[in-house]
């Protein structure tokens, strides 16, 4: 890893951190401690950190853009369950699902060593997990999901579409590219 890289993955998150910071000078809207300014910039770099890790051997466009999504979509999906909670109210136990989700998605993309063909198998596996967690949930915890169920499964379909957009990347990616085992 080169010392820009290395800055990059370091500093960056540092700097759109400085949005809520000054967000909180101006509204009581946005009302942050160090935690999550903490967990925050360690989630940042940490994408930053795997994006540069699954790319730096890798040429074509389409595997960057697939990783770079499947990244963004994981990073999103864990900020948003901190959050806010994408079923029910943030604390609700159904929400640790997704853990199961993150998981299929780190285990296969070691399985597939970061070749494109196993990462688009990866990446449609992590697509319908998102899928059927929230349905899981609702079979679970039913009488406890009184909210609205038809954003808890909207939000649940576009995370599912996000992680099935990096694997039609990877599938195109592995067209073009020879496999090679280290």
């Amino acid at each position: 890893m080169t010392l820009a890289s290395l800055l990059r993955i370091v500093f960056l998150p540092g700097l759109i951190l400085l949005v809520p910071a000054v967000a909180m000078q101006f509204t009581a809207a946005v009302a942050w401690g160090p935690g999550d300014f903490i967990l925050a910039w360690l989630l940042l770099a940490g994408a930053g950190l795997a994006y540069h890790c699954a790319t730096r051997s890798s040429a074509h466009v389409a595997a960057k853009i697939a990783v770079a999504l499947a990244v963004g979509t994981a990073l999103m999906l864990v900020w948003a369950n901190l959050a806010v909670g994408l079923i029910g109210r943030e604390d609700h136990p159904a929400n640790l699902l997704y853990a199961a989700v993150l998981f299929v998605g780190l285990a296969g993309t070691a399985r597939a060593r970061l070749q494109p063909a196993g990462m688009a198998r990866t990446m449609i596996a992590t697509a319908g997990l998102q899928f059927i967690v929230p349905l899981l949930a609702l079979a679970l915890w039913s009488s406890s999901l009184s909210g609205d169920i038809l954003r808890m499964l909207a939000a649940n379909t576009v995370f599912a579409l996000l992680f099935a957009s990096s694997a039609l990347l990877f599938r195109h990616a592995a067209k073009v590219t020879p496999i090679h085992h280290p």
